[in-house]
């Protein structure tokens, strides 16, 4: 479809699921908002904890056939418009000489944690896409699968918010030590935000290679800095990896607890800002100028705690305040959790499709 087919052509015509979502990205006229959710694979569906009996979630994930699988289970029962990857963030840093498992009591443990330049100095970014192959031959499967009728979407973590894990070396309650890095010794910080930037590109233009539709990079912890001190420790190294791509496909920006920076994250270069559930929608698409799309942005916990009857009320009001607006993209405001409910999900999905 040519630039001048997307302007063009809006509400009446029929789009499938992966056109819908690609002109939504691109803030062109579509039918309906397209609509995924964040962790849609997996945790929440009974098809995924079959297969966690037999499984790690690091064999899933390193599986190129299984992760394939539970990728499309969610497409498969709830008809969403885009897949994506199941995976990890983690990967990137494992790829570069930091092993991660997943602990039996629940969160993520890393073989060492980041404390020194020294640590810095052993990570290595050469072989971060031979490493991941299994990614790119997941994706390049997941491509053929889907075709023409679904969007196909791959992600990454932020060099921030990978940091933040990297230097804990595990999930904590608290993450402090890349603060206080950033804080002490920029110049250190700098040498391993330098060092994921260049990791996270390279990932990122192999998924591109695949024939992804859209990448979404998580900035999950952008919300523990200050306002003053996003752009220096997790901003700029974000705008420099969208600026890497070349706008090779649409990138969508989610940074969590950060609708303080907006100019920020509007000036990122990203196509789509995520919108946290923690934001007024309706106030955020004051703020966000009309060539750049919005993603969001229901609360989880009503997919956790609601009924279906609830789940579609709120799910309407955030479609009504986004109505006339090209460019919305329907998700949460944040991702899936283990206690979803298949029901609510489902009202979520009704909605949104019979929205006019």
């Amino acid at each position: 479809m040519n630039v001048t087919e997307l302007k063009t052509t809006g509400k009446n015509q029929a789009f499938t699921a992966r056109d819908r979502f690609v002109r939504a990205a691109h803030c062109q006229p579509v039918d309906r908002p397209p609509m995924w959710l964040m962790r849609q694979a997996g945790r929440a569906l009974p098809e995924y904890r079959k297969l966690k009996e037999t499984y790690t979630f690091v064999q899933l994930v390193q599986n190129p056939e299984l992760a394939v699988e539970v990728t499309l289970q969610p497409v498969r029962r709830f008809g969403f418009d885009a897949a994506i990857l199941f995976s990890d963030i983690l990967v990137i840093p494992e790829a570069m000489g930091q092993t991660y498992h997943f602990k039996e009591t629940g969160g993520v443990q890393m073989d060492f944690a980041v404390t020194s330049k020294a640590d810095i100095d052993k990570l290595s970014v050469e072989r971060v896409v031979e490493r991941l192959s299994y990614v790119d031959k997941a994706l390049r499967i997941l491509r053929r699968e889907l075709g023409e009728n679904t969007a196909l979407l791959g992600f990454t973590g932020s060099p921030w918010t990978l940091a933040t894990f990297m230097m804990e070396g595990a999930s904590v309650p608290k993450y402090s030590r890349a603060l206080q890095l950033f804080r002490e010794d920029p110049k250190t910080y700098y040498a391993l935000a330098e060092k994921l930037t260049a990791a996270v590109t390279a990932y990122l233009q192999m998924q591109i290679a695949t024939g992804i539709d859209a990448l979404q990079i998580f900035d999950s912890h952008g919300g523990h800095l200050a306002a003053t001190e996003f752009q220096e420790a997790s901003g700029r190294w974000t705008n420099q990896i969208i600026a890497n791509l070349g706008g090779k496909v649409p990138v969508i920006n989610f940074s969590l607890g950060t609708h303080g920076n907006w100019p920020d994250l509007i000036a990122s270069g990203a196509n789509v800002l995520g919108i946290d559930w923690q934001t007024s929608i309706a106030e955020a698409r004051k703020i966000i100028p009309a060539h750049i799309a919005m993603q969001g942005n229901l609360s989880p916990t009503h997919i956790a705690e609601s009924t279906p009857e609830v789940v579609a009320a709120e799910t309407g009001k955030i479609l009504a305040a986004m109505r006339g607006r090209p460019g919305h993209i329907f998700n949460l405001g944040h991702g899936l959790t283990t206690a979803a409910k298949l029901e609510n999900i489902a009202a979520l999905v009704d909605t949104v499709k019979s929205f006019k």
